[in-house]
């Protein structure tokens, strides 16, 4: 079976769990401390605060930029739902708009169009979906316009580029994911980014139930700390980030070039961004997505459907009064379909994913 993730693991990681647990300080530590400021330091901004996940990640950004409830917050329609679900989790409400079709970023006039409807909108969050930066251009020229703070939902996104500047020090804030499937991991894990250092306090509060000096609590936080288990585990994926991408855009580009098939449609790439492919997600047309999922099953090829319906469609928003109807997002739900471009792919497991998706009909 050809998988569509696989978490790259090697004695490096092995080595630095065992001298962490050597040590006998497993909790939050040293380790998490220099993994912050490493990966702070790889993306280019000032603090890095280190979370138990992608999703705690983004709620302590929100609530570090002062969301809470009765505000609203302008995100996708399309995107895995932690990215709206954040936002609930801190009583405000999301605003859902439209995606741009060619790059799965949010669409820069429906984004405006909620902007006018939504005036006391204080934070837009956007998604660099799959790997494929945003238009920060247009997003950064929207939140000046509409005078509203930028928060980067980069969980699919580790060192990926707009104009040469990495995803996640574009916005006031940003926030990453180290789930296994992710382009690096932690096991779990998430990143809280900033350069402004009263965010960056005001997170590493919320992380640690409020404190800055034992018992004693200025705010009513959370256990979001990352362990140092983790921590050391990011250390050394780090150090290997940048070839790990490398390999992602190699097999991104023989995706390219094989597949050669006029049923579907290769990602679209701007040419301002440089993305780090965590999806290689083509749009199959024509209605023949499960053909192509048949075929994938049959040849022992895993693939993923990210995403089958929008954020606002989901049964547990039922009830909310979002807006369900989407254009964009309606058209490419139905014909997204993801196929395996990790690192540890082998030429010959490339070439039969090719090969399979070249013999559609």
């Amino acid at each position: 079976m050809i998988s569509i993730a696989k978490p790259q693991l090697g004695q490096e990681e092995m080595n630095a769990v065992a001298a962490v647990m050597d040590s006998g300080m497993i909790a939050c530590g040293s380790v998490v401390d220099d993994f912050e400021r490493a990966f702070a330091a790889y993306i280019g901004v000032s603090h890095g605060i280190a979370t138990t996940s992608g999703t705690t990640a983004l709620e302590v950004a929100l609530r570090a930029l002062g969301i809470g409830k009765g505000h609203k917050v302008l995100t996708t329609a399309y995107s895995f739902i932690a990215s709206a679900n954040s936002i609930l989790y801190t009583g405000a409400t999301p605003v859902f708009a439209d995606i741009d079709e060619k790059t799965f970023g949010i669409d820069l006039n429906s984004a405006e169009e909620r902007l006018k409807q939504n005036p006391d909108i204080r934070v837009m969050l956007v998604v660099h979906l799959f790997g494929q930066p945003c238009d920060m251009d247009g997003v950064l020229a929207l939140a000046e316009k509409y005078d509203v703070k930028v928060l980067e939902d980069c969980a699919q996104a580790h060192g990926a580029r707009w104009k040469g500047k990495k995803a996640g020090g574009l916005g006031v804030v940003s926030a990453f994911s180290f789930y296994p499937t992710k382009n690096m991991t932690t096991g779990e894990g998430g990143m809280v980014l900033t350069d402004d250092p009263q965010l960056a306090d005001k997170a590493r509060l919320l992380i640690n139930h409020g404190m800055r000096i034992r018992y004693q609590h200025e705010m009513v936080g959370y256990n979001y700390r990352m362990t140092n288990i983790a921590g050391a585990i990011g250390l050394e994926q780090l150090e290997k980030l940048d070839d790990f991408n490398g390999k992602r855009r190699e097999n991104a580009a023989f995706y390219d070039q094989a597949i050669v098939n006029p049923s579907v449609e290769a990602p679209y790439v701007d040419s301002r961004a440089y993305p780090v492919y965590h999806q290689y997600t083509l749009k199959v047309r024509d209605g023949k997505r499960d053909a192509l999922i048949r075929l994938f099953e049959r040849y022992g090829i895993g693939y993923g459907v990210f995403y089958p319906t929008g954020i606002p469609e989901q049964p547990c928003y039922e009830g909310m009064g979002f807006q369900k109807a989407f254009p964009a997002v309606d058209r490419v739900k139905s014909r997204v379909l993801s196929i395996p471009v990790h690192p540890g792919l082998q030429r010959e497991e490339l070439e039969k994913v090719a090969e399979a998706v070249n013999l559609l009909q």
